[in-house]
C-alpha cells in the first residue's frame, strides 16, 4: 500500500485556506477600518473568554465563590466588548461620513470639487452632501484616490477610537459598573455564608452568633 504524498494530504487544507483568504478579501479588501473594528472586538471576546475559563478551571477558587464570580466576569466581558465596539465603530463611521461630505478631504478631492461646473461650494461639508454622487466622480479618475483616502481616514479613526475606548472610556464604565456590582456580589456571598453557616456542636446557632457579635464588638485598636 502506497503512502499518500504530503501534497495530497495538505491539499484540502490549502484549498480551505485560499477560500478563507478570498472571503476576507471580499469582505474587508476595501474596508480596512471595519476590519480593524471587528478584529479588535474579536480580541476582546477571546480575552474575556480566557478570563472566564481561568476562573472556571481554577481549583483554588471555591465553588460557592465561582457561582458569584463567573456571572460577574460575564457582565464585565459584555461591558468591555459593547463599549469597545460602540466607541470604535462610531468613530470610524463618523470619520467616513466626514470624508463623504467633503468636510475632510485631500488636495486631489478638493481639485475635483473645484472642477465641477456650477457646484455650490457652500454645500461642501454639509451633512447631506456626498462627494461620490457628484458629476464626473466615476469618469474623472478621482474614484480610486477617494477610496484610498477614505480607507486611510477610516483606519486612523478606528485606531483613535480603539485607543480612546480601551484606555479611557471602557475602564471608566467598567469600574463604575463593577464597583456597584461588587457590593451586591459581596452582600450575596455573605448572605450565602450566613445561610449555610453551621454552629459548633453543643451550642445553638443563636448563641453562636451572639458570641461572634459580642467578641467582634469588644475588639480594640
Amino acid at each position: 500500500m502506497k503512502t499518500p504524498e504530503l501534497k495530497n494530504i495538505f491539499k484540502p487544507l490549502a484549498k480551505s485556506w485560499d477560500g478563507f483568504k478570498e472571503t476576507i478579501l471580499k469582505k474587508y479588501g476595501e474596508q480596512p477600518g471595519t476590519m480593524l473594528v471587528h478584529t479588535g472586538t474579536l480580541g476582546w471576546i477571546l480575552s474575556s473568554l480566557a478570563q472566564i475559563a481561568a476562573i472556571v478551571f481554577n481549583d483554588k477558587i471555591p465553588n460557592e465563590q465561582k457561582v458569584f464570580l463567573i456571572p460577574q466576569e460575564f457582565a464585565d466581558a459584555a461591558t468591555n466588548i459593547l463599549s469597545f465596539y460602540a466607541v470604535t465603530y462610531s468613530g470610524k463611521a463618523l470619520a467616513s461620513k466626514l470624508v463623504k461630505t467633503g468636510k475632510i478631504r485631500n488636495a486631489k478631492i478638493s481639485k475635483f470639487l473645484d472642477s465641477i461646473p456650477n457646484l455650490d461650494k457652500s454645500k461642501i461639508g454639509n451633512w447631506d452632501f456626498d462627494v461620490t454622487k457628484q458629476a464626473g466622480f466615476k469618469t474623472s479618475g478621482i474614484e480610486n484616490d477617494f477610496k484610498n483616502f477614505k480607507n486611510g481616514v477610516d483606519v486612523y479613526a478606528g485606531l483613535a477610537g480603539s485607543i480612546l475606548s480601551s484606555n479611557i472610556i471602557t475602564p471608566v464604565i467598567r469600574n463604575k459598573y463593577a464597583s456597584e456590582r461588587q457590593k451586591n456580589t459581596l452582600n450575596r456571598m455573605n448572605a450565602y455564608k450566613m445561610k449555610n453557616m453551621q454552629a459548633p456542636r453543643g451550642i445553638s446557632m443563636e448563641n453562636y452568633l451572639n458570641n461572634v457579635y459580642a467578641n467582634s464588638s469588644s475588639l480594640k485598636i
